[in-house]
């Protein structure tokens, strides 16, 4: 057992909780469960891509109030994903990952019988935080996996981040073209209630507790920060960077994050722990994580652009949406596939020779973007490389973060992790958008992005992924290492 950690009397427990806890089960069974798991709660970001352009027609709705559907279930993961994480750390990682899945099944449901836009923003609010399942579930395999299998179990765990949507945005436009478009959701309610099962079978309950109170006020506080950041960054486009609503969210969003932090500070039992946040491995992976969500978006907003739009745009490979997530299925799939190599890396020279190698590989991929953007096959190239990258890269920064803190604060801070990377996904839609809006030509009256904006995208790009590698550069090579084998008592909820 942990040293600290918190369980329940095992003597209050009934004959058939005994027998449950005492079930034996193999790390490979653990370890599919909790990719399987990932799968699901990722493939809700790329869910509504396919029906997006028509749902101003399809729930009656303004295109500028549309943008909510996305807009929601961003700012809903970026919000309950740390918050999660430290409840997880509190109660049992399992017992709340079953509570996100059931929370997302209920907003997959409340979306599938919607018909107007406020239902269905709810309905994407609750899948939104779902995604706190992926660093939940790193976090339980530190607990119950045995050392030998760890790495490979995390760099696993972690790619599904981007295999699922990767995956699941063909699934999703089939769907779209050939059914009625509440079919999307509930497919998303029978894979999360598959994951309930799943989860609730397989997953041994979580033993190590961190104890203490939860920070009710650091929570409302870090969410009301958030929430005037992302929303400012996202929507700062369209309202005007100089207006007043934009400047008064990003700079109240800032300032309530400063008073945060002060409060945490001072807070016996904190939301996040900032002492251990500011500790330089834990600081410097997470600003390279920032890169790295920034490059995974680039990706995701310009290459979709390029394959779909009409040849007479100048830039354009006019192919059909089933065709174009086809195209862009190798993201996804190498980083699924690397996953394995990613993790005998980490083994091998340390999980920060794998992140920098990651960064350098998606600059790679990001330079020949600038040059060749001009078939379809560039398109898959490009796709292919980023996606090595970034699976290299996404497999390293959770190991960073556990070998830099404490077993009982595991999920809190790879929750917080995640938040970096949905901070630099967020910047990276914004300033994508701003630079294809400047480089425009009018064909037929309308302004369409040029080739020279794409190039420009992919420049942004590199520089900011080698930002992020240059970061990490200063990651120490040997850092105060927490014990990452412990496999404890399986006692408790």
């Amino acid at each position: 057992m942990v040293e600290g950690a918190e369980t329940e009397d095992s003597g209050s427990l009934t004959p058939r909780q005994r027998r449950a806890l005492t079930r034996v089960r193999s790390d490979r069974t653990i370890i599919v469960t909790l990719a399987s798991a990932g799968l699901v709660v990722s493939f809700m970001q790329t869910l509504v891509t396919p029906i997006y352009p028509r749902l101003p027609v399809l729930i009656d709705a303004p295109p500028a109030d549309v943008s909510w559907v996305l807009t929601a279930t961003l700012l809903a993961a970026a919000i309950a994903t740390p918050i999660s994480g430290r409840l997880g750390d509190m109660y049992g990682k399992r017992r709340v990952m079953l509570l996100l899945l059931a929370i997302l099944v209920g907003g997959s449901i409340i979306c599938a019988i919607s018909f107007s836009l406020v239902p269905l923003v709810v309905g994407r609010v609750f899948q939104g935080v779902g995604i706190g399942v992926i660093p939940l579930g790193i976090s339980i395999l530190r607990d119950v996996i045995h050392p030998k299998n760890l790495g490979g179990a995390v760099a696993l765990v972690s790619a599904t981040l981007g295999v699922g949507g990767a995956v699941g945005l063909p699934l999703a436009a089939t769907i779209a073209q050939f059914a009625d478009w509440h079919a999307l959701f509930w497919l998303a309610t029978f894979l999360g209630l598959a994951g309930i099962v799943a989860v609730a079978l397989v997953i041994p309950v979580s033993t190590l507790r961190s104890g203490g109170a939860f920070d009710y006020l650091g929570a409302v506080g870090l969410a009301v920060g958030l929430v005037g950041i992302l929303l400012a960054i996202s929507n700062g486009t369209v309202w005007g960077w100089g207006s007043p609503i934009t400047v008064s969210l990003l700079v109240g969003g800032v300032v309530v994050l400063v008073g945060w932090g002060f409060f945490e500070l001072r807070s016996l039992h904190p939301l996040v722990d900032l002492r251990v946040a500011a500790r330089r491995p834990v600081l410097l992976t997470n600003l390279a994580s920032i890169s790295i969500g920034f490059a995974f978006f680039v990706v995701n907003a310009s290459l979709p652009l390029v394959l779909e739009a009409p040849a007479s745009t100048g830039f354009g490979l006019g192919q059909p949406l089933i065709v174009a997530s086809l195209c862009l299925m190798p993201l996804g799939l190498v980083m699924f596939f690397m996953s394995p190599v990613a993790a005998r890396l980490t083994a091998a020279r340390g999980a920060r020779t794998s992140l920098i190698i990651g960064a350098a590989i998606v600059a790679v991929g990001f330079t020949l973007a600038i040059f060749f953007l001009d078939q379809v096959w560039h398109i898959i190239l490009v796709s292919t490389i980023t996606g090595i990258g970034v699976g290299f890269a996404y497999a390293a920064m959770p190991t960073l973060i556990m070998q830099s803190v404490p077993p009982n604060e595991t999920a809190a801070a790879n929750g917080l992790n995640s938040v970096m990377r949905t901070l630099g996904s967020t910047l990276s839609a914004t300033l994508v958008g701003v630079i294809l809006a400047t480089h425009v030509v009018v064909l037929d009256g309308v302004g369409v992005p040029t080739r020279d904006g794409f190039a420009w995208v992919f420049v942004m790009g590199a520089g900011v992924v080698l930002l992020g590698l240059v970061i990490a550069l200063f990651i120490p090579r040997r850092v105060q290492r927490y014990d990452t084998s412990s496999i404890p008592v399986q006692l408790g909820p």
